[in-house]
């Protein structure tokens, strides 16, 4: 669930399903053939992945040990802003980091597991309406949130400052790890109610979890990547 900004209010129903939805045919192309030769513009971390790493074949570096790549994905993503920062070459290296660790996923039925509960702080994602990229720095949100919990199958993003907008939804599970996403109300300010239109839905497929990590695919091609920050955190009824 991504809560984009809200100004105006609805503009970004469209993109904004939740952190929510995501594709599950998502191609991811090959990276090796795509770095330009001129290497002033690419990225620190595409320049360490160029030099260092191997592309080697998925099969040739299973594991049922997810924690190295936790790691390896952690600290790929912490220059990159969230993902405001990264390029397209940054793009397809967390993907295919993210694509590891979905591999090894300890949790293979999220939806009937507890570790889904509780209040995520987005880390990353490849969606430019929730990174608001389009505006100027100071007017961006600087966190983003999202709450789920399970037994009541109910959702809710929250927006850092200057905004501070929320919206809450509905949850309806597909299957056990996929859920269809109606948004019901948007919080303008945190304090300002508005009703969602109907056209405000989603789709969220998640695809890692243990008790501090989540990545999740949403229906529009993105990723999304969460830290746990309060496990006892109550989405509002």
């Amino acid at each position: 669930m991504a809560l984009s900004s809200l100004s105006p209010p609805l503009t970004h129903v469209a993109s904004t399903k939740l952190y929510l939805s995501y594709s599950t045919s998502f191609s991811f192309p090959s990276i090796q053939n795509t770095y330009p030769h001129n290497n002033t513009n690419i990225s620190p971390l595409t320049k360490k992945w160029q030099n260092n790493v191997s592309f080697f074949p998925a099969f040739f570096n299973k594991t049922k040990d997810p924690t190295p790549i936790k790691q390896e994905l952690l600290q790929a993503i912490a220059p990159l802003d969230r993902g405001a920062d990264a390029t397209p070459q940054d793009q397809q290296i967390i993907d295919q980091i993210a694509c590891r660790l979905e591999a090894c996923n300890p949790t293979k039925e999220p939806l009937n597991s507890s570790l889904l509960n509780g209040k995520w702080e987005l880390i990353y994602t490849t969606s430019k309406s929730i990174l608001q990229i389009q505006r100027p720095k100071i007017l961006r949100s600087r966190l983003n949130y999202q709450a789920i919990n399970v037994d009541t199958l109910r959702a809710q993003n929250m927006e850092g400052g200057p905004f501070f907008n929320q919206v809450t939804a509905d949850l309806t599970p597909l299957n056990t790890q996929k859920v269809a996403v109606k948004f019901d109300y948007f919080k303008i300010a945190g304090l300002i109610p508005i009703k969602a239109p109907g056209r405000a839905r989603g789709e969220l497929e998640i695809t890692y979890l243990d008790e501090e990590l989540r990545v999740s695919r949403g229906d529009l091609g993105n990723l999304f990547i969460l830290k746990m920050v309060d496990p006892s955190y109550k989405v509002p009824t």
